[in-house]
């Protein structure tokens, strides 16, 4: 249960949860399907997530409070996202995650297909992980709906995840994780960027990837509050929130 509630820093996860929102849309991560939530930073049994709607028009009041197994602490009859599993299921697996974006990125789409890898190819894209892992529902499930909609499939997809920060999802999509929504927002669009890369660049000749070393060096700066704070400046801006 919620200890003693400090309203302002729910407050500030909760506006930077709509930020997150409308950037991820700005940006051309997230379409009219997609979703982000935060763990709650005063209870790390809950988590915010918008209700069911498109990312690009979630507003504060759309912000609603989960248990991690998905039950809504306030439902007000509001319509709530199926896939609340991912989420719960990998703040229960990763205690280090603060933040978890689910999205189909069209370049990324290619990755999830064929099998293709999808590793770090510029400075940018250290953030993504030496690892991009690939998750398929079918060695598990069999044939669904293609959606993270039960928690036997939040764990699953959580399990392949593991300790990386990103992990494909077959035929589907991706799932990026992170320590505070800056870093997610990085990464997720630098994912997004870094497969666009690579897709430009195959048919030139191979393809140098970063090395390991060079992944944790420059993934390890770019995750620094400087560099994030900096980013999160430029894409608050891009999204019409001049001054935030």
């Amino acid at each position: 249960m919620v200890g003693t509630v400090n309203k302002a820093t729910v407050q500030e996860a909760m506006r930077d949860l709509v930020l997150a929102n409308r950037i991820m849309a700005r940006e051309g991560v997230i379409d009219d399907f997609g979703h982000v939530s935060v763990r709650h930073p005063d209870d790390a049994g809950r988590y915010f997530l918008s209700r069911s709607r498109s990312p690009l028009i979630v507003s504060f009041d759309d912000i609603m409070e989960f248990e991690l197994d998905g039950t809504p602490v306030d439902p007000r009859g509001r319509a709530m996202y199926a896939e609340r599993p991912i989420h719960g299921a990998i703040f229960m697996a990763r205690p280090d995650v603060n933040c978890v974006a689910h999205h189909h990125a069209r370049s990324v789409l290619p990755f999830t297909i064929t099998g293709a890898p999808l590793r770090p190819a510029f400075h940018m894209a250290a953030v993504i992980g030496a690892e991009v892992p690939l998750w398929d529902s079918q060695h598990e499930f069999g044939d669904t709906n293609m959606l993270i909609d039960t928690m036997p499939m939040g764990h699953s997809l959580a399990k392949t995840l593991g300790n990386n920060r990103t992990v494909l999802i077959r035929g589907h999509g991706a799932v990026v994780v992170g320590e505070n929504i800056r870093n997610v927002i990085v990464a997720s669009v630098y994912l997004k960027e870094n497969a666009e890369l690579v897709l430009a660049s195959r048919d030139l000749g191979e393809i140098a990837y970063l090395t390991p070393g060079e992944i944790e060096k420059t993934g390890a700066l770019l995750r620094t509050e400087l560099a994030t704070n900096r980013a999160w400046d430029y894409y608050v801006s891009r999204a019409g929130f001049q001054g935030l």
